[in-house]
């Protein structure tokens, strides 16, 4: 092949008939190419070949490279050989350009269209760049990945919000945290471990932040407490926002988002001063309660990018998150934000096993529920601390985006199980 010729393969974006001359405007995966095809330079044949085009087609074009001011990049094709190796049905499910925005239901029922957009594919081009960032980050922290398994006999955090399923003669449900098992890692010599995988919610919500199936980022680690676990995490974070500021700035410009470096170290704020916070902005909010959605947007209206919320009440946080030694009523967990949104909650967690069953019991849980997971208490279970980061959620403090359903392929939520 001549220096100056190229092979392009890709989807049809756009067309343009101007009688003598036919613009077509070729898409792949990092761009649009424009072929020029004007009736004096290219044979009859091939022009008439590409007048029958229908948009959203792939094709394969082979042409002679020349500078084009007013083309993408700077230079536009002139074809010599085309080839059609599919053809679009028309009148597509929605356009592919970024002309007309279609309501969201429209986008996710024709997904694989919808990923055609730049606007959209890049979401999934910075999703991408921090999760292989994080996997980068712990590796070179010295963590082990691991994979635990997503059917379990009973509920990991206790409560009612999971999905039975039917695990031949008996009742199983899918997993709505690695928890126990990344626990038990601690009971194994593995000191330091990861897991990013899927987890399932059974959450009644339908807001723009949640979903029932997600992909968190969990990180267990030994001889450990919550002060070190929110170091970490604060550092992975740090990490992954300058490597996809670093790697997917074309993609942050085509989304129009000026993704900003956060300065360390992050706000830590106690559980008590954010629920006066919260009170002094006009919300009420009871000390010894969760934070309601006015309580995360109060917050948010004053906390620009990251922060910490420590010293939560022990009552509202799971048994297995350690109680403050001095304290007892608050506890060793912390939750990150982002302006309004959670992004992370961990904690220390209790290692002594009769500490362990007491707070089983007094959470209405039956212990012999937990048997398998507490006999790893038994035979020396060292300090440890951890957390888990909403994939989605992480990817939309990178993105700017509002509506969680944008950061997964094809997302699961109250309503939608296809496709």
């Amino acid at each position: 092949m001549k220096e100056d010729e190229v092979v392009l393969m890709g989807w049809i974006h756009e067309m343009r008939d101007l009688g003598g001359i036919i613009f077509v405007l070729l898409r792949d995966r990092d761009g649009v190419s424009q072929i020029t095809a004007p009736s004096k330079k290219i044979s009859p044949e091939l022009f008439e070949e590409l007048r029958k085009l229908k948009k959203e087609s792939v094709i394969v074009v082979k042409g002679k490279v020349q500078e084009s001011g007013k083309a993408p990049c700077g230079v536009e094709i002139i074809p010599i050989e085309l080839k059609l190796l599919s053809e679009s049905k028309l009148p597509l499910p929605l356009d592919t350009t970024e002309k007309t925005h279609a309501e969201i239901d429209t986008r996710l029922d024709s997904r694989f269209i919808d990923l055609r957009k730049h606007s959209v594919s890049a979401i999934f081009k910075i999703k991408s760049r921090m999760l292989h960032s994080v996997r980068n980050f712990l590796e070179s922290q010295d963590y082990t990945e691991i994979n635990t398994p997503k059917i379990g006999a009973s509920a990991t955090e206790g409560g009612t919000e999971l999905f039975p399923i039917t695990y031949f003669e008996r009742e199983a449900f899918l997993g709505q945290s690695p928890q126990l098992y990344k626990q038990m890692m601690m009971a194994s010599g593995f000191d330091n471990v990861y897991e990013i995988a899927p987890i399932f919610r059974a959450e009644e919500h339908d807001t723009l932040r949640h979903l029932n199936e997600v992909t968190s980022i969990d990180v267990e680690t030994a001889f450990t407490d919550d002060v070190d676990a929110m170091d970490l995490l604060e550092r992975m974070v740090v990490d992954a926002v300058t490597q996809v500021k670093k790697y997917c700035q074309d993609d942050l410009d085509t989304l129009k988002f000026d993704l900003q470096i956060p300065e360390t170290p992050f706000p830590r704020i106690e559980y008590d001063e954010m629920v006066d916070m919260v009170n002094a902005r006009g919300v009420h909010m009871e000390h010894g309660e969760d934070m309601s959605r006015a309580a995360e947007k109060a917050m948010g209206d004053m906390m620009d990018g990251y922060y910490f919320i420590t010293g939560w009440p022990t009552a509202i946080k799971p048994f297995y998150v350690m109680p403050n030694t001095e304290n007892p009523l608050k506890s060793c967990a912390f939750d990150l934000m982002y302006k309004d949104l959670e992004i992370s909650s961990g904690a220390m967690r209790v290692h002594d096993h009769d500490l362990l069953v007491e707070k089983i019991k007094k959470q209405g849980l039956n212990p012999d529920s937990f048997n398998r997971y507490l006999a790893a208490f038994e035979y020396g279970m060292p300090p440890h601390a951890g957390w888990g980061v909403g994939a989605e959620r992480f990817t939309m403090t990178m993105t700017g985006l509002k509506n969680i359903r944008e950061t997964v392929l094809f997302p699961r939520d109250r309503r939608r199980l296809t496709p």
